[in-house]
């Protein structure tokens, strides 16, 4: 043998042999942390548990019996170890894990009592952040919250959460902590009117690094309801209304946020367990109206297309193309789905035996965490308020409705903070089953819910760098890729005679902009988003400078931009018409001016409840006035102002709306999904080019509206404008006219 050669491996082998009999780990001081470095070994985050050796390694001896436990040992499958902790747990400790807790916002970095007390005293781990200070401020609150738990028992990491954070503004409770600082994409109706699943991808990669900085493990997202009923307030969380376009869109976001690149199985540092809402899909509300309250509890199936609504779940969420396989947690909506269990049997979602049990956990196998929605198991002091969503079960007591909650299949109770009421339930499977039976049922969702905290190295390292996040969340990078992404979602509708883009040129052309009525509002749930009777400007002064020059006349102006909203007409239930002698169910309009609904249907298709004498939710032959019709009264007004000159209409979407009223007067239409006004001024500038396409149809009027099936994808009759454009899914405008390409071929209907 060339003994050249042989030295080299002589030597190669002493090294590997000394370094075996070594520690193969180093430790040095974070920021309030210590962190251990392992060569081929798991990074470790730790602030007072022991750490124990063994070949070398470094373990964290979390529950300080110095034995290095399966569930403690980072070399083994995150099932194993979830099992065996799980058998380690308290009944009281597995309650805690089955705690989802209510808002918590996040203004300082040090930890409320009421947060010390949910997290020592019930044990809960499982924390929905909204509001943070800063992303540093978010860091260094992450760190105190692991710090105080890593401490407890068997040191389980808290699991933090999040709903959608990266939109451009807060509109509801359900995405609190958007509009900060982090990278500012559209509405998830915006990414998808880019038609591209690849960008909802990318998204996904670039969200989560920053949850995973903020010190998140957890989104609450994708909302992948198929949103088929036009007049539902939380269609704009929705990917539209086409099956297709939703199960990739799903399947897409899901990747995005579980997916750490170049790890073994997917999961790493960056993974962010997805958790898909809302099964079975709340989209086809009756009438539109919402299940967060009571008059609006009923989902229903006219056009029987419950299959539909599956489809983003079972063929996206539930088989990605990425190495993780599936959404690793579900939450079902308020909602009753109306004659669709078998039994007849109608409760909402979460207490379903055949919707959990049957369908989700036995016909799709699906595995993971089943959490309700926030308050399902609260009272509901009336048919108007929003507190309790206890749908179906109202006669319960709250301990009863938690078993049954637990009986269906679920895992987990949203905006709870108090481990009582599921150790009331333990009590009662033990009367009805027996302890051992008992004890497996909950030793089943503690497994569930554990492998979510190991899958994401929780267990590892829980603790993030306030530096780090500093630089990452919201880095120029990240906001780039939103703002792009903004411009890819602005459909344009109309473009008569070309008017856009309007290119400012040397001159700089003048611009009209009409101040904006916004009237007192009460909020999309009639709470969030509150605000005063007021007018002002649409948009900022000083960033309209920046591309023309501002007029305050139209006689000035070279063309006019009026920003609008869609008709706003309220919630569909109306306390003043109850007091009068009515039901209290109204319309939900589409449209700006009055509304009378003629041709709504005579009975509803849902009703019953405690505190109502009838059945029937029908509003047949009511009218009902829109908040806001002085938008429409401004873009005639600004026509008639400015002649023949352009005007150039922008409405700020969140559902399908009526285009007949104002369609008229403009001569450009630009829709717009949740973007900043920048945007908006660089695509009629010209800076950018529209590309985005409808995710949903725009009715001709109202009363397809009413005749339309609320299950039923594609079923309304759509608005054909001036120039003969059909206003369908799938459509939209570039400058040459109506978009043809690979994504029209692949999701257009006709």
């Amino acid at each position: 043998m060339n003994i050249s050669l042989f030295r080299p491996l002589l030597l190669a082998a002493f090294l590997l042999t000394l370094s075996a009999c070594g520690p193969k780990w180093e430790a040095t001081q974070a920021d309030g942390y210590q962190l251990i470095e392992q060569r081929g070994g798991a990074t470790l985050g730790v602030v007072s548990a022991p750490i124990l050796e063994k070949s070398g390694y470094a373990f964290k001896d979390l529950n300080r019996n110095g034995v290095i436990d399966p569930y403690e040992d980072w070399r083994k499958p995150a099932d194993v170890r979830a099992r065996d902790l799980a058998a380690q747990l308290s009944v009281e400790e597995i309650a805690g894990l089955m705690l989802y807790s209510s808002h918590q916002a996040v203004p300082g970095p040090g930890l409320t009592e009421a947060q010390r007390t949910f997290l020592a005293d019930d044990n809960l781990r499982h924390v929905l952040v909204t509001t943070v200070a800063s992303p540093e401020v978010a860091a260094r609150w992450n760190n105190n919250v692991q710090a105080f738990v890593e401490e407890r028992g068997h040191g389980i990491p808290a699991n933090n959460s999040s709903d959608p954070r990266n939109e451009t503004a807060v509109t509801a409770e359900y995405n609190a902590g958007a509009g900060g600082q982090i990278s500012l994409w559209p509405t998830p109706l915006g990414l998808a009117a880019t038609f591209d699943p690849a960008l909802v991808r990318t998204f996904g990669d670039i969200a989560s690094k920053e949850y995973r900085a903020l010190g998140i493990a957890t989104a609450l997202s994708p909302q992948i309801d198929l949103a088929t009923e036009p007049r539902w307030n939380r269609f704009v969380g929705t990917f539209g209304e086409d099956p297709d376009l939703d199960v990739d869109m799903a399947r897409a976001y899901v990747d995005g946020f579980q997916t750490t690149e170049g790890a073994r199985n997917g999961w790493g540092a960056e993974s962010v367990n997805a958790m898909v809402k809302h099964w079975p899909s709340g989209g086809p509300e009756e009438g539109g109206r919402d299940a967060h309250f009571n008059y609006g509890k009923y989902a229903v199936y006219p056009g029987g297309h419950f299959a539909d609504h599956l489809r983003a779940f079972v063929e996206g969420a539930f088989r990605l193309d990425g190495k993780t396989g599936s959404a690793t947690a579900v939450m079902p909506y308020y909602t009753i789905s109306t004659g669709i269990d078998p039994s007849g049997k109608n409760a909402g979602n979460s207490y379903s035996q055949y919707i959990i049990g049957e369908l989700l956990r036995d016909k799709y196998q699906f595995d993971g965490v089943v959490c309700t929605d926030w308050g399902i198991t609260h009272d509901n002091a009336r048919i108007e308020s929003f507190d309790g969503k206890c749908w179906g079960m109202e006669n319960l007591s709250v301990a009863e409705r938690h078993f049954a909650v637990i009986l269906a299949g679920v895992d987990q109770f949203g905006g709870n903070n108090d481990k009582g009421p599921i150790l009331e339930a333990y009590r009662m499977w033990c009367e009805a089953y027996g302890e051992a039976s008992a004890r497996a049922r909950f030793e089943q969702s503690a497994v569930r819910l554990l492998m979510n905290i190991f899958r994401t190295g929780l267990f590892e390292n829980p603790y993030v760098d306030p530096a780090t996040a500093t630089a990452v969340v919201g880095q120029p990078a990240f906001m780039q890729q939103g703002y792009d992404a903004q411009l890819k979602s602005v459909v344009l509708l109309k473009n008569h005679g070309n008017v856009l883009p309007q290119i400012p040129g040397q001159a700089r052309k003048k611009v009209y902009v009409p101040k904006r009525h916004y009237p007192a509002f009460a909020g999309r749930f009639g709470i969030f988003g509150a605000h005063p009777d007021y007018w002002d400007w649409p948009v900022d002064r000083k960033l309209v400078e920046q591309y023309y020059e501002w007029v305050d006349s139209p006689a000035e102006a070279d063309f006019a931009l009026v920003m609008i909203q869609e008709p706003y007409s309220g919630v569909g239930y109306d306390v003043k018409d109850r007091e009068k002698g009515g039901n209290g169910y109204v319309p939900i309009s589409l449209q700006y001016l009055p509304y009378t609904a003629t041709y709504a249907r005579a009975e509803s298709l849902g009703g019953g409840d405690p505190k109502e004498a009838f059945t029937n939710r029908s509003y047949r032959g009511k009218t009902v006035t829109t908040d806001n019709v002085d938008d429409l009264h401004c873009v005639i007004d600004t026509r008639k102002a400015m002649g023949d000159k352009p005007v150039v209409v922008v409405v700020s979407a969140t559902r399908p709306f009526v285009p007949a009223e104002f369609e008229p007067y403009a001569d450009a239409i630009l829709t717009a999904f949740g973007v900043q006004h920048q945007a908006i001024l660089d695509l009629v500038s010209g800076a950018a080019e529209p590309s985005g396409l409808l995710p949903m149809q725009l009715p001709e009027d109202m009363r397809t509206v009413e005749e339309q099936c609320e299950d039923t994808p594609h079923d309304m009759r759509c608005y054909v404008d001036a120039d003969g454009n059909r206003y369908d899914f799938a459509f939209g405008l570039g400058w040459n006219g109506v978009i043809d390409d690979a994504r029209t071929r692949q999701y257009r209907k006709n």
